[in-house]
């Protein structure tokens, strides 16, 4: 009889769900003439994004939720998977070879060691699929475990747009764990480490169940294109309790095991070898992370490269910034780099028409710590921003850094 029983039971856990039947009116439509969301990107004027319907089903098992954010490549949902019961997201990429490259990088994390404590701050898939479309066209999808908001979306909730220090530590020995198991185990270089990407587990789990209640409840408003319907996105409650930390979006990682010099990295966190064009590897991750530091605790860029032309961005002016910070490069490091003759001459001095900035120093930009506990912050700091990759500290050597590892005061 009891054996009867837990045959019984695994039957009706295993029976899938039906679908929800989503509103079908009740939403704002929004005008014709307002750009929403993803429409302002080429890639949408172009067809190349999926037309997904809220209440859609993919792949036999995935049923569409609402929309959680959308980007150039791709658009995020909260889907419910039918079958086991869960919910998940989908990405869903637009029609483009180059998002493949991305599914090798997940295909490779899944195939790394899952018992190393680095693991699980890592995003990983949890299965993938393909949508066809018409005239040949097809998009890739990933489906992975749902996330909260960013460390960027957290810092713009804070009032004072910036970390307090137990929750920047926090935040970084998680980091510094993903970032260890994704170079020495999966021997991977992220090259995008920036807020956004440092998405924060769900531990509260009625969080999605409210907002598939509020998509039932008060529909996402929506505009109606020629290619299908456009959606505003929905925002998750504010979570009781935190989770982990995850590092995501591996959509520009590379191998690291194979030194390249090709441009990376978001413009204002650029580490010194890219911007010479010296061979990189693991270390630009760990220039990524330090001057992302800076973002989190002091509220604002450590560099922003502005050109004083009025050109926005630009190489000459990040360079003389760090100057400014850290002082002349080694000359050793100048001789490797393949654009070090754009900026300096030959014994290794500034030949730029962009003034070094004077007075900045990190020591006199840290403004929110005082006496040993700044000494020690400063000190882990400059482990990660060195001029050479090699004297950066590796994300293992981080992890036992001394202020990292002491109670805040």
């Amino acid at each position: 009889m009891a054996s009867l029983l837990r045959w019984a039971q695994t039957i009706i856990r295993k029976a899938p769900s039906l679908p929800t039947r989503f509103p079908t009116s009740g939403f704002e439509t929004i005008s014709a003439s307002e750009v929403v969301e993803e429409e302002r990107f080429e890639g949408f004027k172009k067809g190349r994004y999926y037309p997904v319907n809220i209440g859609e089903v993919f792949s036999s098992k995935y049923q569409v939720v609402g929309k959680l954010g959308f980007g150039v490549t791709s658009t995020v949902w909260l889907a419910r998977d039918l079958q086991d019961h869960r919910y998940v997201t989908l990405k869903v990429y637009t029609c483009d070879e180059t998002n493949q490259e991305e599914f090798k990088i997940y295909k490779h994390l899944s195939q790394a060691n899952t018992l190393d404590p680095g693991h699980v701050h890592v995003r990983t898939a949890l299965d993938a699929f393909t949508i066809p479309r018409a005239l040949g066209n097809s998009h890739h999808c990933l489906v992975q475990k749902p996330m909260w908001e960013s460390f960027r979306d957290l810092l713009f909730r804070n009032p004072e747009h910036r970390f307090t220090e137990d929750l920047l530590k926090a935040g970084l020995m998680q980091i510094f764990l993903a970032l260890d198991y994704l170079h020495s185990e999966c021997k991977l270089v992220h090259t995008d480490i920036k807020a956004d990407n440092i998405l924060q587990e769900i531990e509260d789990t009625p969080i999605l169940d409210s907002f598939a209640k509020a998509e039932m409840e008060h529909p996402s408003p929506r505009k109606f294109t020629e290619g299908g319907p456009v959606y505003a996105s929905r925002r998750f409650d504010l979570p009781r309790n935190f989770g982990k930390a995850v590092l995501s979006d591996f959509g520009s990682a590379v191998r690291g095991d194979e030194k390249r010099n090709h441009d990376a990295q978001p413009n204002v966190y650029r580490s010194p070898e890219v911007m010479l064009k010296t061979e990189w590897s693991y270390p630009v991750d760990i220039w990524n992370v330090g001057a992302m530091v800076w973002d989190l605790f002091e509220g604002r860029h450590m560099f922003y490269g502005n050109d004083p032309d009025g050109k926005g961005y630009s190489t000459r002016a990040h360079l003389a910034e760090v100057i400014g910070v850290l002082g002349p490069p080694p000359l050793d490091m100048l001789k490797r780099g393949k654009r070090s003759h754009e900026f300096f001459d030959e014994d290794g001095k500034w030949k730029n028409t962009v003034e070094i900035p004077r007075d900045t120093s990190l020591e006199k930009l840290e403004l929110y710590l005082e006496g040993r506990n700044k000494e020690m912050f400063l000190d882990f700091m400059r482990g990660m921003l060195q001029w050479r990759p090699e004297d950066r500290k590796t994300a293992k050597e981080l992890l036992r850094d001394p202020w990292l590892n002491a109670d805040s005061t």
